[in-house]
């Protein structure tokens, strides 16, 4: 039988490809580590609490148990993205001055994204306030701004409440909150299980409340936390462990619905609008829906927002979600286009539903 001789560059290539071999499983074990770790530092508290329609006791259910789309669509989206153009757009910087109170009456002036100043009847509301120019947990990464906030943070007027509809990092901008608070101490409301996470951030006036929940703003106004058809998660560790809602503001004049972030089903906004008529404003999504097979659980489209303003019977409507940060694949002027089209399909009068620019109000007595 013939013998297999080794020559000594052989054995030296083995023992190089060897070493190589082990430095690489090192260095992707280590990049794995360090992908956890950073996942876990960055998720937030879970809430920890009775059993409920919603609430399985590890974690949130929408409305008939529709659910985000999980980390092998996420990837296939990634991957096939064909995003709608987006231009920065840096002129339309903040130079609104709101008024400092109202004694009587609705202003709500759009900011951007979902972030609106609303204020009624002598006491001033924001909600989920964003200036930061990335909603990421990094400076360097994620959606950058497109377009500037149509009021700055230092031209506000004194805030008493801040409401956010859930912990995604386009609605808590926890930068934001802070400089907030340390400016305003406004009472923060929150849905299930967010106040942990600002309480680790060493932010005090904080009340999470439940779907249906209902709590006095003052003698003339109260609040309803409402479902929406959304998901939640900051990190890794963290999905669906807090709760999401929309917001009424009840008014006897006439209720102010707050959507939040949300996608649409044939139920919950029906429901809404039965228990928590008169509808006097909504403020609605339309951004954020594209492509359709992958966003249509979390984000409504301009089509399903004024599916939502017949649903709910609501007055007035103001779009929000839309024109500042790259979130999916629609362009930055398609959510107020389609907006277009579908109140011509469904013959509701444009004026009643506005797509302000930043900065702008809809004033209403």
């Amino acid at each position: 039988m013939e013998r297999l001789v080794l020559k000594a560059s052989d054995v030296f290539i083995f023992i190089y490809l060897k070493k190589i071999m082990i430095i690489l499983a090192a260095v992707i074990a280590t990049l794995v580590v360090l992908f956890i770790s950073i996942g876990y530092y960055l998720s937030a508290p879970v809430y920890q609490g009775p059993v409920s329609d919603h609430f399985t006791g590890k974690e949130f259910i929408s409305p008939g148990g529709v659910k985000a789309k999980g980390l092998g669509e996420v990837l296939q989206w990634m991957v096939k993205r064909e995003q709608g153009p987006w231009t920065e757009i840096k002129d339309n910087k903040g130079t609104t001055l709101p008024t400092e109170r109202i004694d009587s009456g609705l202003h709500i002036t759009f900011i951007n994204h979902t972030t609106f100043l609303i204020q009624v009847d002598g006491i001033n509301i924001l909600t989920d306030p964003v200036w930061s120019e990335r909603t990421s947990p990094f400076t360097w990464a994620g959606p950058k701004r497109m377009r500037q906030p149509g009021v700055k943070m230092e031209d506000l007027p004194p805030i008493d409440f801040i409401v956010l509809s859930h912990n995604h990092y386009d609605h808590l901008d926890i930068t934001t909150v802070q400089e907030l608070v340390k400016k305003h101490q406004p009472k923060i409301i929150t849905p299930l299980g967010v106040k942990a996470f600002l309480h680790e951030e060493e932010i005090k006036g904080v009340q999470d409340m439940d779907w249906w929940d209902e709590k006095k703003l003052t003698n003339n106004i109260s609040i309803q936390a409402v479902p929406a058809q959304h998901f939640s998660g900051r990190g890794m560790f963290d999905r669906d462990k807090t709760l999401w809602c929309g917001y009424i503001f009840k008014r006897k004049t006439g209720n102010l619905y707050f959507a939040g972030d949300t996608g649409y089903n044939e139920t919950t906004f029906k429901e809404i609008g039965e228990k928590c008529a008169p509808i006097q404003v909504s403020i609605l999504p339309i951004g954020a829906y594209k492509p359709t097979w992958f966003m249509q659980n979390i984000h409504t489209s301009p089509e399903d927002a004024v599916k939502i303003f017949v649903e709910t019977k609501t007055e007035w409507a103001v779009a929000s979600h839309f024109g500042t940060f790259p979130l999916a694949d629609d362009g930055q002027t398609e959510p107020i286009e389609e907006l277009k089209e579908a109140l011509n399909k469904y013959k509701i009068n444009p004026e009643k539903f506005l797509p302000l620019r930043e900065g702008s109000k809809l004033e209403l007595k």
